[in-house]
């Protein structure tokens, strides 16, 4: 006898927004420049696709993640709209929703919308305090822009991660994570630059000094360590283990999560239809 199985319990959600203010030269992943009516085609579909999902599945989410792109670069209405769909058709985390922040993109006013919309975690692409790093990195903001994030999300009542970029040569590290940890930030993830074939820096022939490459991941682990944080995953940090990322450690243990937009999949297996 056959019959149909049971819907595996989903508790995680990533959301891809593939829209950027700008490419960053190292950046190899599916990002575009907003152009016409793409935000409002994109939107369409992501509504299509959360219902399909939430009609197929049982969705229950503790956590759910809006990465990038630049979620944070969508206007006001179209983040409420994004927003609105994902609670009409899948719900909302109830451990942990997380926003991936560009540093420009913030305002005081800004931030508390979001905070209000329901997002409770900012991870923010920092990757330098340092504005001749941020430069060669391609950012368009500058350290003080992204000390001035940090600390409107914060009174906002985020908790908020700090992404960091090492390896880059001639970068002041040590003052990079100084300052990060200074501001106030709960998690740090910092990752080696890397450079990827049919990137710009790949076509401009920059590379990573290996030395380069070796200082950073030990130095990072000695001064974030030194301050208080622990690695608990091989690029992440944290003050406390309430600071862990739920929704990356869901990732790592091989949870099932859903992934939707243009540059995500998830991981879902589905039971045997096979009875006996």
């Amino acid at each position: 006898m056959n019959a149909r199985p049971p819907s595996p319990v989903i508790r995680h959600a990533y959301i891809h927004v593939p829209f950027c203010p700008s490419i960053c030269p190292y950046c190899d992943f599916h990002v575009l420049e907003r152009r016409g009516d793409q935000v409002a085609r994109y939107l369409t579909r992501l509504d299509e696709e959360a219902r399909e999902l939430g009609q197929r599945y049982d969705v229950q989410l503790e956590t759910l993640y809006l990465g990038g792109g630049t979620p944070s670069f969508l206007r006001d209405d179209e983040m409420k709209a994004l927003v609105a769909s994902l609670r009409a058709h899948l719900g909302w985390g109830s451990v942990e929703n997380t926003l991936e922040v560009n540093p420009g993109t913030v305002s005081p006013a800004r931030a508390a919308l979001w905070r209000e919309l329901g997002f409770d975690r900012a991870s923010v692409g920092i990757q330098s305090l340092d504005d001749a790093t941020l430069r060669f990195l391609g950012r368009q903001h500058t350290a003080q822009v992204a000390r001035d994030a940090v600390t409107e999300l914060l009174a906002a009542g985020f908790r908020v991660s700090g992404d960091l970029i090492t390896a880059v040569a001639g970068q002041p590290l040590k003052s990079d994570i100084e300052g990060l940890v200074a501001l106030g930030v709960e998690h740090v993830s910092a990752y080696t630059l890397t450079i990827e074939p049919g990137t710009p820096f790949a076509r401009r022939g920059i590379e990573v000094d290996e030395d380069d490459e070796r200082r950073g991941f030990e130095q990072t682990e000695t001064l974030l360590t030194a301050a208080g944080f622990e690695r608990y995953e091989i690029s992440n940090y944290a003050r406390t283990p309430a600071a862990h990322s739920r929704h990356n450690r869901a990732y790592w243990t091989g949870e099932y999560f859903l992934g939707l937009g243009p540059g995500e999949r998830g991981f879902i297996r589905q039971p045997s239809t096979e009875t006996h």
